[in-house]
């Protein structure tokens, strides 16, 4: 059951039964970034704690299908590939090549803000240490949120609309600028989706990955362009279901801003368990809150009955996913080294009973710590030859981070996390690790120091 659900959350964060998993593909410093890709989430956290690359631009893939489902692009779809000409064809295979570089064109605007995000990540994860920062992002996902769910259209004036629209005119050229001024009028849409990608990619720091993440969703929001522009098919036409997909994204942005917030909120990093009971429980939350009206009723309803089934069933939903992402999240009982949290106390310690001393510098906010502390951590061998460091863990997540705590990761001479520094019981430093590593080589580095 827990490979079923990283399936569905190596993803922060989406959620109708199967509409929903492939939301859930979607949905979280000191100068500081991590050297090795792990998450979010978040929500891509479990695929990239596996080091899945490829799973998590499926999901990414498949995100950016979504996204061509909603109001602010499905409609459009035959329209456009008929303003560039891929049904005016002599051949498929033109038809194919103009569809192609429609897609290109798409993918032209969407890639750079990947690597944009990605090589401004260190500025980001600096930002990411504080509250305020923090406040301000949940506020805009709810916000976001908000507009999925009608509270008001995010649009474009039509008059623009309809002159970017026929940008470029037929044949590859108008294609590629019909692409990418597509993705200008899809901006609607894709804002909520591309605005969580970009603060995940952010947090990576990984500029290639940023780059091809945000290349594959352009991919996935352009393939129905180019199965229409290619087969000349026609797709069902607009309905309520795409009404649905607005909601099921509403809820990935209600899921993304209680993830920022989760390091504000007292207690709520204790409430997640990784037991069965706690994921049935989320389970059966997210289940109950899509039958209650979460994703097929409407606030707009005249009923007040069907909007107060509405808001309950948004609620109860975001309960459940939140807890079945905070399950991946948590680790099994007594899986874990036992750190202290007092470094000057733990190194006085170390030195006085001549014990190797184990110092990790960890935030919420860092993704290869956390890959760290679920993958390496967690391994039993580690675990046991553990047993003969005094392990001491310098918190800099949000509330706990602070002036002394940056002043003792300033003292190893390291600007970003991770980094999980070796003492020997001299107290000389003997090894240092600032990237994710395997329990294999971080079991090597431990039985090397005595």
């Amino acid at each position: 059951m827990r490979s079923t659900l990283q399936t569905i959350l190596r993803a922060l964060r989406s959620p109708s039964a199967g509409v929903l998993a492939l939301g859930a593909a979607l949905s979280f410093a000191p100068t500081a970034h991590a050297d090795a890709l792990k998450d979010l989430e978040k929500p891509f956290t479990a695929a990239l704690q596996g080091g899945s690359f490829a799973y998590a631009l499926v999901l990414i893939f498949v995100a950016g299908l979504a996204t061509s489902l909603t109001p602010c692009v499905y409609p459009m779809i035959a329209i456009t590939v008929s303003v560039f000409g891929a049904r005016n064809t002599q051949s498929r295979r033109e038809a194919a090549l103009l569809s192609s570089v429609f897609v290109l064109g798409i993918a032209a605007l969407f890639t750079p803000l990947g690597l944009f995000a990605a090589t401004t990540g260190g500025v980001f994860g600096a930002a990411l240490a504080s509250p305020i920062v923090l406040v301000v992002l949940a506020i805009l996902f709810l916000a976001l949120a908000a507009s999925m769910f009608g509270a008001f259209d995010l649009d474009l004036p039509s008059g623009l609309k309809n002159r970017l629209a026929t940008v470029g005119g037929v044949g590859y050229k108008g294609a590629f600028f019909i692409g990418v001024c597509c993705a200008l009028i899809a901006a609607p849409c894709t804002g909520p989706v591309v605005g969580f990608l970009l603060t995940w990619v952010a947090t990576t720091g990984n500029v290639a990955f940023g780059g091809v993440a945000f290349f594959v969703y352009a991919l996935g929001l352009g393939m129905l362009f180019w199965i229409v522009g290619t087969f000349s098919v026609s797709l069902p036409k607009s309905g309520q279901w795409l009404e649905w997909g607005k909601s099921v994204f509403g809820l990935v942005m209600v899921v993304a801003a209680v993830y920022y917030l989760r390091d504000l909120i007292p207690g709520l990093m204790d409430i997640p368990k990784h037991t069965t009971a706690f994921l049935a429980t989320g389970a059966a939350l997210l289940v109950a809150g899509i039958a209650i009206g979460a994703v097929h009723l409407s606030f707009h309803d005249h009923a007040l009955s069907s909007r107060v089934r509405k808001g309950l069933g948004v609620l109860t939903s975001v309960a459940g996913l939140s807890a079945m992402i905070g399950y991946l999240l948590a680790l099994p009982p007594g899986a874990h080294i036992v750190w202290e949290s007092d470094y000057q106390a733990a190194a006085t310690r170390a030195k006085a009973s001549n014990k190797p001393l184990l110092v990790d510098f960890s935030a919420s906010w860092c993704g290869a710590c956390q890959e760290l502390e679920h993958k390496t951590f967690s391994d039993p061998r580690i675990v046991r030859e553990g047993s003969r460091f005094v392990p001491v863990r310098v918190d800099l997540s949000p509330g706990k981070d602070s002036p002394e705590s940056r002043q003792i990761l300033a003292s190893y001479a390291q600007r970003g996390l991770p980094l999980v520094v070796f003492h020997k019981g001299s107290g000389e430093a003997a090894a240092r690790v600032t990237s994710f590593v395997e329990p294999e080589e971080f079991l090597g580095l431990m039985k090397g120091v005595h």
